[in-house]
């Protein structure tokens, strides 16, 4: 999973645990370790949501000032599906 550079230190932090991305089908696994600088983020879960789902509240907890900020890094590409990507952030040993 790739993040924009304004949103790192705070998944290292711990203050972000989830991520809206728009797909035409997963691109992670729950489970699976995705490198990221000095460690990994491990997805935990991956939920299918609607577009109507993306609140002003899950845009914060994802990092955004709000949806609109949100949507113009998660809509970048010709997918339609809306997933939830639960996730934490492990420091590499």
């Amino acid at each position: 999973m790739h993040f924009t550079k304004r949103l790192r230190d705070r998944i290292r932090s711990g203050e972000i645990t989830c991520s809206v991305r728009i797909w035409h089908s997963p691109r992670v696994k729950v489970g699976g370790r995705y490198e990221m600088e000095d460690g990994f983020i491990i997805v935990e879960s991956i939920i299918p949501i609607e577009l109507s789902d993306i609140t002003g509240d899950l845009a914060r907890l994802s990092g955004f000032d709000g949806v609109v900020d949100l949507l113009k890094t998660a809509k970048h590409g010709s997918g339609t599906k809306v997933y939830l990507v639960n996730f934490h952030y492990v420091e590499e040993a």
